[in-house]
């Protein structure tokens, strides 16, 4: 074998001949081709992404593209407001779309195409019907975006609209409840051209402080001027329509610069987040002044909830947040309630109170007083709603890395509930994990009970690597059972539960040199069927040797990495390698949970974009610190 260490030299005469030859780079023509083995590894196509209904019956599996082509890399690009947009769509710049729809059985393993689909699918925003019997999403072309449907029943698609979405900064669309129509961000009738940049400004950009001493955070592609101001407004400014499966269109409300909408869980509200001025030159475009608004469903009545100041000063600290409503939601559980988060320390993390944020609701018509429904000792960090007696009440406070979870009863509110996880975000051995949700008849998910317990997934830290697990956790003895733990030689992870008693499941399951598919679990047989085959997409990478190290800082804190060595080698035989180490600096709040083992020896390695495992294929060490 050639001994690797040849390549770092090799590397040095690139960079020698890079920066030191008389032959001008740029006179060569056109684009140049990257060493095969790295040209493999970007033309080889992604994985398809998955998509599976919530009675686990039908699978949709959405192609990607390896990496996006140059000619959508070489799209315009406007960096405004905080946000990216390409003019020439009305759309986010630098999207990779999907290039493909097909739908599998997981009963049957059937798969079906799609009739009548786009011609040159850049597929993006797909969406299940709340029936989940049709799936929606746009089509990019090079002048707009489309809206489309499919119907599961007939397999077949249908163009809904023009490309007149407007999805440079809201959302796209949104499913009406009922399934027989969607809420649809659109560009306003007569926009006109946009905004010609001025030969010369009108006068100079001016900037007032009010001399009050706060943090400033640094952020990207802010508004600059008066132009800048004029083009955000232009390209953000949307009217809503509600589009029937017919392609039939309707006014909703007037055109307004939308951050957000969410409709109700029963169909007659809309919870309508709209920017107002003055824009901020010192912000982005999410912290800009805007308004909580509730629409009726046809947008001809309008409630303003709140009016949210501009939000250019916060106290210090990440745990600082702004004053007034935040975090609105349509509560899961019912049919048009609203809830929300407000600061009750001024949003300052320095002041010393007990009570760090109340949590209100209201029912519509939303008149009167709000309900005060909790209050957190730590920062908000939302609900996730079970049933009319029990919901799951989060915070978490960053400093000290803490967080809290509390069943809370929504039908005494103000009543302490009963707390029963409170730990350390950075200990991984002993994270309970997240608990698992199930669709309800709003078509919005909940908690997933049997009787007095809730099911759990969790990334299973243990000194072994991450072994993810399903668990039952009694709510009331704290008392945590588990059913499923991943074991080597894979890395396997529960994502769904398809019986009442969660004695089937379906996981996510990949290795070394096998990528990730999906799997039926019989708990109560013992048996595993899969349920899809997709083929290694990089097979150069089969080969690459990849291991946890556990090592000591000089400090005496013990600290494990994953190591990547090409093909083969072999360290008696081969000698030592150059190195390339890829670390970004973690904070821990004690030596015992910065010394835990984190990553999995078992996960399937995929070289993505700005990866440095490329280099492996060139005979250098990959160090990744976990």
């Amino acid at each position: 074998m050639r001994k690797r260490r040849n390549y770092g030299l090799f590397l040095l005469a690139v960079l020698a001949i890079l920066f030191y030859t008389s032959q001008p780079i740029f006179a060569q023509e056109g684009y140049q081709r990257p060493p095969e083995a790295i040209a493999k590894l970007i033309d080889a196509p992604s994985t398809p992404a998955v998509r599976i209904d919530s009675k686990a019956e039908w699978m949709l599996l959405m192609e990607r593209p390896g990496y996006p082509s140059i000619e959508d890399i070489a799209a315009p690009e406007l960096r405004i407001g905080g946000t990216r947009i390409n003019p020439a769509t009305n759309g986010r710049s630098r999207q990779n779309p999907m290039t493909g729809l097909s739908l599998k059985n997981i009963k049957t393993g059937e798969t079906f195409e799609f009739s009548n689909m786009p011609a040159k699918p850049a597929i993006s925003n797909v969406s299940w019907s709340n029936d989940e019997k049709k799936i929606a999403f746009t089509n990019t072309v090079e002048d707009g975006i489309e809206l489309w449907v499919v119907n599961l029943e007939s397999k077949s698609a249908k163009k809904l609209t023009e490309a007149i979405i407007n999805n440079a900064y809201v959302s796209a669309f949104e499913w009406m409840p009922d399934g027989q129509s969607l809420l649809v961000s659109t560009v306003k009738d007569g926009r006109g051209n946009a905004p010609v940049k001025p030969r010369a400004p009108k006068g100079p950009v001016i900037q007032e402080t009010a001399g009050a001493e706060a943090a400033s955070r640094t952020y990207q592609d802010l508004l600059e001027n008066a132009y800048d101001e004029q083009l955000f407004e232009y390209y953000t400014t949307v009217q809503l329509r509600n589009v029937d499966l017919n392609g039939n269109a309707k006014k909703v409300g007037q055109p307004a610069i939308i951050k957000g909408f969410d409709v109700s869980p029963n169909g007659e509200y809309i919870l309508v987040q709209t920017i107002q001025k003055p824009f901020s030159y010192l912000v982005p475009a999410s912290r800009f002044p805007f308004n909580y608004e509730v629409w009726s469903a046809n947008g001809n009545n309008k409630k303003v909830l709140a009016q949210i100041a501009l939000d250019e000063v916060r106290p210090k600290g990440f745990d600082a947040t702004r004053l007034g409503m935040r975090s609105v939601s349509w509560r899961a559980d019912a049919p048009a309630t609203l809830y929300w988060a407000e600061a009750n320390d001024g949003g300052d993390p320095a002041m010393d109170t007990n009570e760090r944020d109340i949590v209100y609701m209201q029912a519509a018509p939303f008149e009167g007083q709000p309900t005060k429904l909790a209050t957190t000792s730590l920062r908000y960090g939302g609900i996730v709603w079970g049933d009319e007696k029990r919901a799951w009440l989060n915070e978490q406070w960053w400093a000290n890395r803490m967080e809290k979870a509390t069943i809370i009863d929504p039908t005494k509110p103000g009543q302490a509930g009963n707390v029963i996880i409170e730990r350390a975000t950075t200990d991984r051995y002993n994270d309970p994990g997240n608990p698992m949700t199930i669709k309800n008849e709003y078509g919005r998910y909940v908690l997933k009970f049997d009787k007095d317990e809730v099911f759990m997934s969790s990334v299973g830290g243990s000194p072994e690597g991450d072994r993810p697990f399903l668990s039952r956790f009694n709510l009331k003895t704290k008392k945590q059972d588990i059913l499923f733990r991943s074991e080597a030689p894979y890395y396997e992870r529960p994502i769904d539960i398809i019986t009442e008693k969660a004695d089937k499941i379906m996981t996510i399951r990949e290795s070394e040199t096998e990528p990730q598919n999906y799997f039926i679990r019989d708990l109560k047989k013992g048996t595993l069927t899969a349920i899809t085959d997709f083929p290694h997409p990089q097979p150069e990478m089969m080969e690459v040797n990849k291991e946890i190290i556990k090592y000591k800082r000089a400090d005496g804190v013990d600290l494990t990495a994953v190591l990547y060595t090409p093909a083969g080698y072999d360290k008696a035989k081969d000698g030592p390698l150059p190195v390339l180490m890829w670390a970004y600096p973690r904070e821990y709040k004690s030596i015992a949970t910065a010394a835990q083992v984190r990553g999995t020896p078992y996960s399937f390695t995929r070289v993505s974009s700005g990866s440095p495992l490329f280099w492996v294929l060139f005979g250098f060490a990959v160090w990744e610190n976990t």
